[in-house]
C-alpha cells in the first residue's frame, strides 16, 4: 500500500512545504548562480524515470560552459565556479528537482536517475533500478553516492527497488541530512564529478 499510494502522497506533500519553506534560499541561490553562470542559474537534462520513461531533471548549475581554443568544454573541475561548488558540498543543487516530484517524474527518494546513454549499458539485473519512480537522494547515496564503483551504487539501487518501505525511506531522509552535513561522497577521489559509467565499472 505505502508503494503504490502512500509513497507518491508523501512526496507531492512533502515537495510542497518544502518549496514554500526553502523559497527564500531559492531565490538567492537564483541570483548568484546567474551571476556566476553568465545568466543561466539552472541545469536541464534528459534523464530516464519510471519504466524508462525521458524526463527533463532540473538542478542548479554548478559549473560554467568555458571552452578551450578548440571549442570543447574545459575539464568539469576547471568549469566548476565557487559558489558551484559550494551549492554541490551542501547538496543545495538538488532542490529545483522538488519540481521533478511535483510533476512526478521524480520522488523524494529512490535510485538516482542517470543519463539516458547508460540505458543500453545495464544488465538485465541493473535495469530493475527502472522499476520505480528516480529519486532525489536514494540508498546508494546514503552508502557511498559517488565514492562507490557503478556496480555497487546499482547492487544498492536494485536493492532498494525489493524492499521499499516507510521505514527504510525515513531511515534514508535521515542519513541524507547526515550525508549533507558531513559532506561524504560528493565526488569520486581526485575528481569534480564521478566517472562516467562504460558497462563494466
Amino acid at each position: 500500500m505505502y508503494k503504490l499510494f502512500f509513497k507518491r502522497a508523501i512526496d507531492f506533500s512533502v515537495a510542497v512545504i518544502a518549496l514554500l519553506l526553502i523559497s527564500p534560499i531559492f531565490i538567492v541561490l537564483i541570483l548568484f548562480l546567474a551571476f556566476a553562470n553568465d545568466g543561466k542559474p539552472f541545469f536541464v537534462q534528459k534523464r530516464p524515470g519510471k519504466n524508462g520513461k525521458i524526463f527533463s531533471i532540473v538542478k542548479f548549475k554548478t559549473m560554467n560552459d568555458k571552452k578551450d581554443a578548440d571549442g570543447n568544454l574545459l575539464p568539469d573541475s576547471e568549469r566548476l565556479t565557487l559558489v558551484g561548488a559550494f551549492v554541490r558540498k551542501t547538496s543545495l543543487d538538488e532542490l529545483p528537482q522538488l519540481i521533478n516530484v511535483l510533476k512526478g517524474d521524480m520522488s523524494l527518494i529512490g535510485p538516482r536517475p542517470l543519463l539516458p546513454q547508460y540505458l543500453s549499458l545495464y544488465s538485465t539485473e541493473q535495469k530493475r533500478r527502472h522499476l520505480v519512480r528516480p529519486g532525489i537522494t536514494g540508498w546508494a547515496q546514503v552508502n557511498g553516492r559517488n565514492a562507490i564503483s557503478w556496480n555497487k551504487k546499482f547492487q544498492l539501487d536494485v536493492w532498494y527497488v525489493d524492499n521499499i518501505s516507510l521505514n527504510l525511506d525515513t531511515k534514508i531522509f535521515f542519513k541524507t541530512i547526515k550525508k549533507v552535513f558531513v559532506r561524504e561522497g560528493i565526488a569520486a577521489e581526485g575528481q569534480a564529478t564521478t566517472e562516467a559509467f562504460n558497462g563494466s565499472n
